[in-house]
Order: structure tokens, then sequence, then C-alpha cells
């Protein structure tokens, strides 16, 4: 195990007000011999509403050195006051280390009056020319139907083999407020048939509540069964606890019919449960402990055991800004424990100044047309 080297770079970001830019970063990711270990920047800031997120990830190269091969810049603009929009850009290396487009996701997100929101997002890879070309496109409808009640449609779509963009997913989602702190949710999910008509494949449904206290979330899965009706076939009960101000406990428990290692037996039987421990500690820091506990695949019959622990310590700096390491252990059979990664990091915030206005994300130029057949 080696320590993780500590690096970064603060973005600064024109405003015509005092805005707030903060910078943090990862070093070198420890993982299991013969993987090669990943290290990571991240920045993040605001400036007169823009905000800019972006990271970079490193490897080791041929030559023992960190070299870049993934970085991810997303830009988010406050048009007006009713339209957000996101550009998302992701660059690649090509075999000569040039950094290289490989994918824009562009997102318009606008508020209407009565609640109502309307979002587009569309999609595009770099083809092997270097253009890009929209792979994908959502667009989704939200309204609010009464007081308590709000409805969400989206529908995704793609291009078909004659090169037409046609419909290939489409949800349905209710959001029914029960009380002040009480909402039901009800999902489906639809894909087409060979003749375009629209099948039910899937519907999550369930209840939140919250007495300020605790939020419990109860969700059940259903799928169509062999006879083609909806049968309950996975289910998930969350508990968030505030213990006291800072501190608390979250559960989050997995059931299904289906469990690795045996055949489906039609019955809900817990497949693992998430527990994670959160406190101050003397430092003034935090410490976030979570432990994952499962069935094993190989032993299908035996109740779940702990198999992972994650131990997250946060510290302020003296100079500012904090710091963190966390370490991840893996659980055998015997309960023994061994380090399997590590991972530490620093963030840090500063104030920047500066007279220039924030612009729109840049555009990008990207083919709307379906790529020609291959003859």
């Amino acid at each position: 195990m080696h320590a993780k080297p500590i690096f970064g770079c603060l973005l600064l970001v024109a405003s015509s007000l005092a805005a707030q830019t903060s910078s943090s970063s990862s070093g070198t990711e420890v993982v299991p011999s013969g993987v090669n270990p990943i290290r990571t920047s991240e920045t993040h800031s605001e400036a007169d509403g823009r905000t800019t997120d972006k990271q970079s990830l490193e490897r080791i190269g041929i030559d023992g050195r960190y070299v870049p091969y993934l970085d991810v810049e997303k830009e988010s603009v406050q048009v007006n006051s009713t339209t957000v929009r996101t550009i998302e850009r992701t660059y690649g290396r090509d075999p000569d280390g040039r950094k290289t487009l490989t994918q824009v996701v562009q997102e318009e997100k606008r508020s209407l009056p009565g609640g109502a929101e309307k979002v587009v997002r569309n999609t595009s890879n770099s083809d092997a020319d270097g253009r890009l070309q929209i792979v994908r496109r959502e667009m989704e409808d939200t309204k609010q139907t009464s007081a308590t009640v709000q409805e969400t449609k989206t529908t995704a779509y793609t291009f078909a083999s004659d090169g037409q963009m046609v419909p290939s997913v489409q949800s349905q989602e209710r959001r029914t407020r029960t009380g002040d702190h009480d909402v039901q949710f009800r999902k489906s999910t639809m894909l087409p048939d060979i003749n375009g008509n629209w099948q039910l494949q899937e519907v999550r449904e369930g209840v939140i509540k919250d007495d300020g206290k605790e939020r419990t979330t109860h969700e059940r899965v259903s799928r169509p069964n062999n006879d083609g009706q909806l049968a309950v076939v996975e289910s998930t009960v969350s508990k968030e606890a505030d213990t006291a101000p800072g501190e608390g406990r979250d559960t989050v428990e997995s059931y299904s019919t289906s469990v690795p290692g045996s055949a489906d037996e039609g019955r809900m039987r817990l497949n693992q449960r998430t527990t994670t421990v959160r406190r101050k500690s003397l430092s003034g820091g935090t410490l976030t402990e979570q432990q994952v506990t499962q069935r094993n695949p190989g032993a299908p019959g035996d109740d779940p055991r702990p198999t992972q622990k994650t131990i997250d310590i946060m510290r302020p700096m003296s100079a500012g800004g904090t710091e963190h390491n966390q370490q991840t252990i893996s659980i055998d059979t015997n309960g023994s424990s061994n380090v399997v990664w590590v991972d530490t990091g620093k963030a840090s915030s500063t104030v920047q100044v500066e007279t220039q206005k924030a612009t729109p994300p840049s555009a990008v130029k990207i083919d709307d047309q379906p790529q020609a057949k291959p003859q």
C-alpha cells in the first residue's frame, strides 16, 4: 500500500460580483496489486449565474509517470429567470495522447407557470471522423396537476435501423403528497414491441415518510411474470435518522425473490444491508463508517454476512479547508480484514473578485442527421 500524493489547481472564474470559488482534489487511489492506480483532480466554481465543474483522471503511463486519460467538464448557466442551460463534455485521449472530444450532453431546463417544467437532453458521440452525432434524445415534461400531485412524463429517442429517430423508452411518474412530509410515488417504464406499441416493463412504487427526525422510504419493484401479470420482484427499505446535530445513522436493506447462487424461489429474502454511521470527531471533523452485509452466492442458504467496511475521516486544516482519508476494508468468510483501497484528498476555497460577466456555455456543433447506411 502506498500513500497518495495530493495535487490540484485553483480554477478562477470571472464574475461581476465577488464569486465563491472552491477547488478539491484527490490523489492516487491505492487498489489491489496488478491494477493501475488512478489519480483524480476536481475543481468547482460559481460566478454570476455560471457553475463549472471539472474532473481530470490520470493513470500510470509506460514510463511510470501519471498521464491524463479522461477529462469531464460541466458548465451550467442561468440563461434567464426560467431557463438553465448545461453542457457536459467528455474528453479521452487518442493513441498519440492528444485530448479528444468523445461525448457531449446538452440539456436545457425551462420552468413554466403553474409549477410545470420542460427538459430537453441530447447525447452526442464522436464518430470515426471526430464529428458529433446525436445518439439519444430525452424529453421530460413535469406538471403540477393539483396542489398535492406532480406528474412527469419522459420519452427517450434513439435511431432505428432505417436512420429515423424513434421513441425507445417511455416512463410516467406520479408523486402525491399525503401529508406535511409524506409522499407516495409510482413510476412506470414502458418499451415498444415489434409493432411499436408500448408494453409495460417495470413499476416502481412506494412511500416516503418523514417525521423530522427519521426519513423512511419503502420501494417495491414489479415486473411482468411468465403469465404477463405484474409481480413484486424487489423491495428496498431505507432509513435516515439524525441522532444528534451533524450525526446520524442510515440503513438500506435490499430484498429480492432472486437470490445470487440459487433459483428464483418466488419469496422475498434479504440480499444486502448497508449501514452508515456519521459522528463528530474530537478534532472538529467528521468520522463516517459504512458496513456492507451481503449474502454469499456460494452459500445462498446462509444468512448475509459482513463483507466490506469503509472508514472516512474528514478533518479541518489549520490553513483553511479540509482533508480526508478513506479506507475500504474487505472482510473474508473467516472475519479477517484486509485494506484494499485508500483514498486521500484535500479541499480548499477562496474568494475571487473579477469584473467580467459570465457568458453562456460555448455552442457545440452537432450533426443532427443520421449517418449514411453502409452499402
